[in-house]
């Protein structure tokens, strides 16, 4: 429904019209609502948006949502979404998702409306200091109040192209947050050139030059890391140099002939962790202390590929470089071999043993039983950790996209899982718990788009899953990606029996502050919101549910702690 011409004019709705319409322009396609009074106008001027089919509109009533939800869409497409919520508390909520995409370096537009600056620090109602509230952001502005003057839309446009260009075009990505301060009236008549859907091209903003690569040479004795988001540059520069690549599982780099399985053990290994002489880093490992270990060594020259997010020096000597070539050369086929050996011996057999043919067609009774009991276990197996990961991970294929919550399970996931082309997601920017099945949600809206196939599956833990709980509430208006949650149920947060806590703390004060342990009822709760909900306790049962049709899909794993 659009607003009467006759409506009451509002500077506020001409300058939000200006703004987004200026984004829109830069490229922005997806705008998250999180509806308020004082963002109203903002709100409007999306609809509005998305009536002309110049944008995708998603509307979540918690704005914490609704800041991961952007964050997933920025991650699968590169190209910042942006959120709108009103004043106060809602601003501080996009806190957690700001931090991920700063750290991450996945870019994001945050517009947050405010009340005018003769409110601020008076007790005004829902009025904080919102200004400076995202620190170390890469652009940030408190804009004046919208008053109609002449070339006010004029200075909100040219705000909007600097803000796009700066969290999108540039070398690093990250986060803008343009403070909006509105008076009364919040809402009025939209600009026609804007409720007609006209579409406005503005000038693409330039993209710095990148430097002149660094040269590589094949001598010395080098191992490719492959960290968060580091994607298949990390395996062809493997590839080039005769290198073997420590790929970590949410890397999207784990796939070709020189990943390393058991990477941990061989990376303690003093005939082979021990003689690395240099480390070539791209994305931002964080799921190992022994990667941790090698790129802080200071006998290992460690070189980093300049991402979008927050430079990696551990220690404090490391080479940053925008791109790498490496010069011809012999490559060192001993070093290579002897870590490929050493990997085929720690790879990690998850499949089934293959069927017994003789025996299942044997004329022997007792050998034919046999067989088929060996079958009948197959089919039974229990699941536990290893089998979970491996059967997701065997059901997704290149045009799915697979998000790993930062629960024990991607631990397990990095340790055992062989290679395989996989477009993986995770927010290991800080590695947070929160915010995971709005991320993915994000990601399933974005590479979906278009009619796309494929499923996004998110692989956590139960209290990853319970922490974003509110993201199963969708509205039914919009479009439902296709999306699985596989929950891993032990109760509680076992990622902490294996950390130092463990080892100190009695049991008592483990299970009261640590392992949290939790019997909600995760079946109802997927109900409640919609979503089908599966309980699966066999690799053959959670083989079924994984390929199942369905478009929103919690799948529950129960296991021992």
């Amino acid at each position: 429904m659009t607003v009467d011409d006759g409506a009451l004019a509002s500077p506020a709705s001409d300058a939000a019209a200006a703004l987004l319409d200026e984004l829109v322009s830069a490229g922005v396609r997806h705008v998250v609502v999180s509806p308020g009074s004082r963002s109203q106008a903002l709100a409007l001027a999306a609809a509005a948006l998305e009536r002309a089919g110049r944008i995708r509109l998603h509307v979540r009533i918690d704005e914490r949502v609704a800041g991961f939800t952007a964050l997933g869409i920025g991650r699968e497409t590169r190209v910042p979404a942006v959120v709108i919520c009103t004043s106060g508390t809602a601003v501080a909520n996009l806190m957690p998702a700001a931090l991920e995409a700063r750290h991450a370096g996945v870019p994001l537009l945050l517009l947050t409306a405010d009340r005018p600056p003769e409110l601020r620090g008076i007790g005004a109602n829902q009025t904080t200091s919102q200004p400076g509230l995202f620190r170390d952001v890469l652009f940030a502005e408190d804009l004046p109040t919208p008053e109609g003057a002449d070339g006010e839309t004029d200075r909100v446009r040219a705000v909007a192209a600097e803000a796009f260009a700066r969290v999108a075009l540039g070398p690093v990505q990250g986060v803008a947050h343009l403070n909006l301060p509105y008076r009364e009236p919040l809402a009025g008549s939209l600009p026609g050139w804007l409720a007609a859907g006209e579409i406005r091209v503005g000038a693409p903003a330039p993209v710095p030059a990148a430097g002149d690569p660094l040269v590589l040479t094949q001598g010395m004795r080098t191992v490719v890391v492959a960290g968060a988001d580091a994607g298949p540059e990390a395996e062809e520069l493997a590839h080039l140099g005769g290198w073997p690549l420590i790929a970590e599982i949410v890397s999207g780099s784990r796939f070709g002939r020189h990943v390393v399985q058991g990477y941990r053990t061989l990376l303690r290994d003093s005939r082979l962790g021990g003689r690395i002489e240099r480390a070539v880093v791209l994305g931002h490992p964080t799921l190992s202390r022994e990667v941790t270990a090698l790129l802080s060594r200071d006998d290992v020259e460690v070189i980093a590929v300049a991402g979008p997010g927050e430079r990696l020096d551990l220690n404090h000597a490391t080479v940053h470089a925008d791109a790498l070539s490496i010069a011809a050369g012999d490559p060192d086929r001993e070093w290579l071999g002897a870590w490929m050996r050493a990997s085929a011996a720690h790879a990690v057999d998850l499949d089934a043993p293959a069927p017994d043919l003789a025996g299942l067609s044997s004329n022997d009774p007792r050998t034919r039983s046999q067989a088929v009991g060996a079958e009948l276990a197959a089919v039974r197996r229990p699941l536990d950790r290893e089998q979970l990961v491996a059967a997701v991970w065997a059901a997704t294929w290149p045009h799915d996209r697979l998000v790993f919550g930062s629960s024990r399970l991607v631990r397990v996931a990095d340790a055992v899982l062989p290679g395989k082309r996989v477009p993986v997601h995770a927010n290991r920017g800080l590695a947070g718990i929160d915010g995971t099945i709005a991320t993915a949600t994000g990601i399933a809206l974005a590479s979906q788009a278009e009619g796309r196939p494929g499923v996004t599956r998110v692989l956590l833990g139960d209290l990853a899953f319970l922490h974003d709980a509110g993201a199963l509430l969708l509205p039914d208006s919009e479009d439902a990606a296709r999306v699985q949650i596989v929950v891993g149920n032990d109760g509680g947060g076992t990622i902490f029996d294996g950390l130092e806590v463990a080892r100190v703390a009695s049991a008592e004060d483990m299970t009261r502050v640590q392992f949290t342990p939790q019997t909600a009822d995760l079946a109802s709760l997927a109900r409640a919101y919609g979503w089908e909900h599966t309980r699966v306790t066999t690799r053959s049962a959670l083989d079924q549910a994984l390929v199942t049709p369905g478009a929103r899909r919690v799948i529950e794993v129960p296991l021992p702690r």
